[in-house]
């Protein structure tokens, strides 16, 4: 009987640790990496990598799959190139939470941040999900090639708390700031990895209007954050284009030294 499944032999392994990469095998037993090294033994199959390089799986931080991710188990194309997790629900755009009356407008949302064929997003999305909670429930029933993880968008959520009242320069209520971050502070106590906004005027909807987290203050931002801090865990990731009348990094810096949470940049 083979010692292994798998030995990958003769390539040059880059093994993600930041050590120098090194020539040698890699054998795998039972789905699981073995050995790493000079593999000596036989195993079932065989793959000559000289020339190659052998490497884990790469995570891919900043996808826009929400959409896709409902319906396609292999997350084509990042399946195709050694992409092994992705993470998605970045910018401010996704579809959780969702009323029933808002599919179409966060539809229109995505395809004009990302340019995802909206008529795609309307035939292979089911919604068999509203909260965001339920949304993660439908991802993991799903078998996929692939591991994924999300972010809780500030658009879905904007639009659901303020349903029609949402447009551009919508000033929330403090009731509406309240609801905002008690769905954020449930998303990412069911597993979302954190909440994304965008702030930046060249995220724009499919009929030209601003993304929601344009009209947020930093006291809706905060706040927010704040719910991530309730939890102990999350990133706090955002666009922005810096033009802003009050202090973009005085308050972000405020807010990840008062929550212990990192606060990231999806784009510059």
């Amino acid at each position: 009987m083979p010692a292994y499944d798998l030995i990958i032999r003769n390539g040059t392994i880059v093994d993600g640790t930041g050590a120098p990469r090194f020539a040698g095998d890699v054998a795998v037993k039972d789905g699981l990496v073995a050995a790493v090294g000079t593999v000596r033994g036989d195993a079932a199959d065989e793959i000559d990598a000289t020339g190659r390089i052998i490497a884990p799986g790469w995570v891919d931080i900043h996808t826009h799959y929400d959409g896709q991710a409902t319906w396609d188990a292999e997350m084509a194309p990042s399946s195709w190139h050694g992409v092994t997790t992705v993470i998605m629900g970045n910018c401010g755009v996704g579809f959780a939470p969702a009323a029933p009356n808002r599919h179409e407008w966060l539809i229109g949302l995505m395809e004009g941040v990302e340019d995802i064929p909206g008529t795609a997003l309307a035939e292979g999305m089911k919604w068999n999900w509203e909260t965001f909670p339920q949304y993660l429930d439908a991802l993991e029933q799903m078998p996929r090639t692939v591991d994924v993880g999300t972010h809780v968008p500030h658009g879905a959520v904007r639009a659901y708390v303020l349903g029609e009242r949402e447009k551009p320069g919508a000033i929330p209520t403090t009731d509406d700031i309240r609801k905002m971050a008690d769905i954020v502070e449930e998303g990412v106590r069911a597993g979302a990895l954190g909440f994304s906004t965008s702030r930046t005027v060249i995220h724009k909807s499919v009929d030209g209007e601003v993304v929601p987290g344009t009209s947020a203050t930093a006291e809706e931002l905060i706040e927010i954050g704040r719910a991530m801090g309730r939890v102990g865990y999350g990133v706090f990731e955002m666009a922005s284009d810096m033009k802003r009348e009050w202090d973009e990094f005085g308050w972000m810096g405020a807010l990840s030294r008062e929550t212990g949470l990192p606060v990231t940049y999806a784009a510059l």
